[in-house]
């Protein structure tokens, strides 16, 4: 079945449509009463959908239903001995050095507030028993440009190898 592409926007009105824009590319609107947008599999399993009047979009990955995916806003690996180095990151402009262990990690675009959720792993420190870990209360400065958090052993401050940290809103 061939389907009609509409040479420009589709409007919120909309009851569905298929538009194209050079700006936007494809355009697929829906307005239905659970969902604007449902994509299924040939077998008419749901594998994603943009729920009416929001922006958010959901899928199954073998969960047995499509809810709202909360993906990593940001994330880092860094270098935190010596001179302080990114390894790979996604949506991060850049990383301080504030001290022994003390790294704050400043993002390309900012989240919408600073409740978002974290998880930080730092590699133990070469030499020094016991469990390792990071401390991101002690300084912790949360806000919606950069997190700051020091990487401790036990209670003491150290430069870790390897500093990990996504970032989820």
């Amino acid at each position: 079945m061939a389907v009609t592409i509409n040479g420009s926007d589709t409007a919120a009105g909309d009851t569905g449509g298929l538009g194209f824009t050079s700006a936007e590319g494809l355009i697929l609107t829906g307005q239905g009463s659970s969902n604007d947008v449902t994509i299924k599999n040939d077998a008419d399993g749901t594998v994603a959908v943009i729920p009416t009047g929001t922006t958010n979009f959901g899928f199954d990955s073998g969960f047995g239903s499509a809810g709202v995916a909360y993906g990593c806003r940001a994330w880092i690996q860094l270098n935190g001995t010596g001179t302080v180095a990114i390894k790979a990151s996604g949506n991060v402009s850049s990383i301080t050095d504030n001290g022994t262990g003390d790294y704050t990690v400043t993002f390309a675009t900012n989240m919408p507030d600073a409740n978002y959720s974290y998880q930080l792993a730092t590699s133990e420190q070469s030499g020094v028993g016991g469990g390792n870990g990071i401390n991101a209360n002690d300084p912790s400065t949360i806000t919606t440009s950069s997190i700051r958090m020091e990487a401790k052993q036990l209670t003491t401050a150290y430069d870790a190898q390897s500093v990990s940290v996504a970032i989820f809103r």
